[in-house]
């Protein structure tokens, strides 16, 4: 990079972005501060036990973009929001509620990375004249002549390793984005943060979904389809064990998720777990800790990184969760945009609408939906 490169750095409010912007202002480059409002936090506000006011922690909240205004002034950068409201609802709030109401686990940090933020960002620096973007995200990104591919690789800080929510980045944005953190460790950061003189270098990280307050997701998912006007769908049905015994009846399969044990709503003298969710029959089938475990699970929707596709059997290692330490698996094609990994060992709680990213070292080879 030359001093005459223009990076625009997408800035959250928190120290991680806010350090990142910093290392490059001081850099010679010129930085421009781009912030994407994706969510009104006044909105469903008080309706079904969520809170009147937004609480603290929460990510992209509008103290966290005046907290970004104020690190871009000190930095003596230019600063924009860019209003993406509409499209996060389209893409990543809809799609969350349709997943969950499927008897689903989705990711909204996922579906924000893949589908809006660094698409939107993208977009937006050409607009201003940026050739590339910078994120405060933990991960490396280098390009390997060999292959001719630009390569994801974890970070120094593997504690806050975040390569697990960017898998489906494309090759185009691999090769217009820079993750200045990523041979970092979070104290390091913080350190970088006091020295450049950010006010906010003692911020806490933000720990909740931006539209989800508390994490309730059933709070959510009924003042979000009262606020649409549309009816919850009836999804009630029998809770059974894992031989077919019916043992009772629930209100709904958005209650649960594979692997839950609390709020199953039926006494037991052990302790049951939910193990699947039939989206057609609305059954759930609960059962004993030990009938969690799973050797196989097949993932579509695939991004490849590493490679340009599966051709063959390949080692990887395997994470099935964002805190899940990847597991030893053999990951083979099965059929157009699937593949299916075969655990070395059996693995807990393999949960549909979760994302299954592979590993080769470093390495993320690529990654898509588990099915």
């Amino acid at each position: 990079m030359t001093e005459h490169t223009t990076i625009a750095v997408a800035m959250s409010g928190g120290v991680d972005s806010s350090t990142a912007a910093a290392i490059l202002a001081h850099s010679g480059v010129s930085v421009v501060g781009l912030t994407l409002h994706l969510w009104d936090q006044t909105r469903l506000a008080g309706k079904h036990g969520i809170p009147d006011a937004p609480k603290a922690g929460r990510c992209c909240s509008l103290d966290d973009v005046h907290d970004a205004r104020r690190v871009a002034e000190d930095l003596g950068i230019p600063y924009y929001v860019v209003n993406q409201e509409e499209r996060f609802e389209r893409d990543v709030v809809r799609p969350f509620v349709d997943e969950y109401l499927a008897g689903r686990t989705p990711i909204p940090c996922s579906l924000c990375n893949n589908h809006l933020k660094f698409d939107q960002l993208l977009k937006t620096a050409r607009s201003i004249g940026a050739e590339r973007i910078a994120t405060g995200h933990y991960a490396v990104n280098e390009y390997d002549e060999r292959r001719g591919r630009w390569i994801l690789k974890r970070p120094k800080d593997l504690a806050k390793d975040q390569t697990y929510f960017l898998f489906g980045l494309t090759q185009e944005q691999l090769s217009r984005t820079l993750f200045p953190l990523g041979h970092m460790t979070k104290p390091e950061v913080r350190e970088a943060a006091r020295q450049h003189g950010l006010r906010l270098a003692e911020k806490p990280d933000s720990q909740e979904i931006c539209f989800i307050p508390g994490g309730d997701y059933k709070q959510f998912l009924t003042a979000y389809l009262e606020e649409q006007g549309e009816p919850m769908p009836k999804t009630a049905g029998e809770l059974v064990a894992s031989n077919g015994e019916v043992i009772g009846r629930h209100e709904g399969i958005s209650n649960f998720t594979v692997g839950q044990r609390k709020g199953l709503g039926v006494a037991s003298p052990s302790p049951l777990y939910v193990l699947n969710i039939d989206p057609e029959s609305h059954r759930v089938t609960v059962g004993a800790d030990a009938e969690l475990a799973t050797r196989t699970l097949r993932a579509r929707r695939l991004n490849w990184i590493s490679i340009a596709e599966l051709k063959a059997p390949m080692r990887v290692r395997a994470k099935i969760r964002h805190r899940h330490e990847p597991a030893w698996a053999t990951l083979a094609p099965a059929g157009a945009d699937e593949c299916v990994a075969t655990f070395d060992e059996p693995q807990r709680a393999v949960t549909p609408g979760q994302s299954a990213v592979f590993y080769d070292g470093d390495e993320v080879v690529g990654g898509g939906g588990i099915a």
